[in-house]
């Protein structure tokens, strides 16, 4: 017997209002998602020593632990889901990556050691992973005739107004050893978001138009998209999703821990402002990052973004020091130009991909970056012991990434001219 809702799903997109709700859902769903993101930044170092670790290179080390988990099971929820996405649905898919990262994040309330924390990390990040590809792939299908900057702006931005969110709740609730645990209650909000994903938003209709034709294909998601033709674009799409990622979470992302030392004082209350300094800033740029994509183009807008945050994490981390006057602007500086990508990535990568890999393709792009950008990170924790816990000298090393993401775009394809649904481009 047919799924009532799958078949009012083939029409219902057409209508504004559903249409709408669609996009609510996955702007929603990825806002959450940021909340969650950013727990570690803001209250891993208090929990680390709320739960025994309080040597100064040990917590750097713990931090850039964290800070993997959360890449690495991102990156496999973006193949779990994404390979969900294009066989049982965008929407069920999404559903279930929320449901994923917001009990999870939950249940880390209840953690008393630092490896506890580590697991469930990695855990609720799978659905953090998954959320990604499945609300992109979903809004660009239901939204084919809208501007696609807009809305990958939208997309873009959705999560920093999430880091927003969670860093004006500590500029009210100090976050510190001794109350750090109510950050993790805040997952459970999205319980509510994920059951009406899955029992009320209607289906991609172009997913579902395609399932007869994903029903006679032999291949997988997973293997076509690692093979010719496609293999060249995903390996590209790889590339240019990790360098924004090691450059935010492998470099700028210390500016946070950072501005909570001040000499040899903790400062939670700078932490909390360095974070929504970086944050507006990222909500900003990941709006605009579609529009400038689309005004000078797909690569020299990657270029320039990339060589931009090169010299301001260079200015930032050798002349700056948390507390200097002019340290914030310089945070909602490198927010701005080091998210402009996130506005950038859901215009770009689903123009490589055609539809029935479109959801896995884009979220191994994207959250494959993040398995490379684990690497880094976990050299980055090294850092820490090398130099001692000096943010600034690691910041100085690890912002040479973003030098690799101008080298990357020079060889990436134009797709200015694609359509979403379209053939990658030598495969016409």
């Amino acid at each position: 017997m047919a799924d009532p809702r799958r078949e009012r799903s083939d029409t219902a997109p057409s209508d504004a209002p559903a249409r709408a709700l669609v996009l609510v859902a996955a702007l929603l769903g990825w806002m959450m998602a940021g909340t969650v993101m950013v727990i570690v930044p803001l209250a891993g170092r208090a929990a680390l020593r709320s739960l025994g670790i309080t040597d100064e290179a040990q917590t750097g080390k713990w931090f850039s632990w964290f800070i993997c988990a959360f890449l690495l099971g991102a990156a496999s929820g973006g193949l779990l889901f994404g390979w969900l996405g294009d066989r049982l649905g965008r929407v069920r898919a999404m559903g279930l990556s929320i449901l994923c990262y917001a009990l999870l994040t939950g249940m880390t309330y209840f953690v008393t050691t630092p490896e506890q924390f580590l697991v469930l990390r990695f855990l609720a990040c799978l659905g953090v992973g998954g959320i990604w590809p499945n609300g992109v792939a979903l809004v660009s299908e239901v939204w084919p005739d809208v501007s696609r900057p807009m809305l990958s702006g939208l997309i873009g931005a959705a999560a920093n107004v999430g880091f927003m969110i969670l860093s004006g709740m500590a500029m009210i609730i100090d976050i510190t050893p001794q109350q750090w645990r109510w950050v993790l209650l805040t997952g459970f909000a999205a319980v509510p978001l994920a059951l009406v994903v899955l029992v009320v938003v209607p289906e991609s209709p172009r997913w579902l138009a395609g399932r007869t034709n994903r029903a006679k294909r032999n291949s997988w998601p997973v293997v076509e998209i690692f093979s010719p033709p496609i293999l060249k674009y995903t390996l590209i799409g790889i590339g240019l999703g990790a360098v924004p990622l090691m450059g935010n979470w492998g470099s700028a992302n210390w500016v946070v821990p950072w501005s909570g030392r001040v000499g040899d004082l903790d400062n939670p209350a700078l932490k909390a402002w360095a974070q929504w300094c970086k944050s507006g800033g990222g909500t900003l740029g990941a709006l605009m990052g579609g529009w400038a994509a689309r005004l000078m183009g797909r690569r020299t807008t990657y270029f320039v973004i990339s060589g931009t945050s090169l010299l301001m994490s260079l200015y930032i981390f050798t002349y700056l020091q948390p507390g200097d006057p002019s340290f914030l602007y310089w945070v909602f500086g490198i927010g701005f130009f080091g998210t402009l990508y996130f506005g950038w990535l859901p215009l770009y990568l689903p123009e490589l991909f055609p539809t029935h890999v479109r959801s896995t393709g884009a979220g191994i792009s994207f959250n494959w970056g993040r398995v490379a950008t684990a690497v880094g990170v976990l050299g980055t924790g090294h850092l820490m012991l090398v130099f001692n816990g000096d943010y600034a000298r690691v910041g100085r090393f690890t912002c040479l990434i973003f030098f690799l993401g101008m080298i990357i775009i020079l060889v990436a394809p134009d797709t200015s001219q694609k359509h979403v649904g379209a053939r990658p481009p030598s495969a016409t």
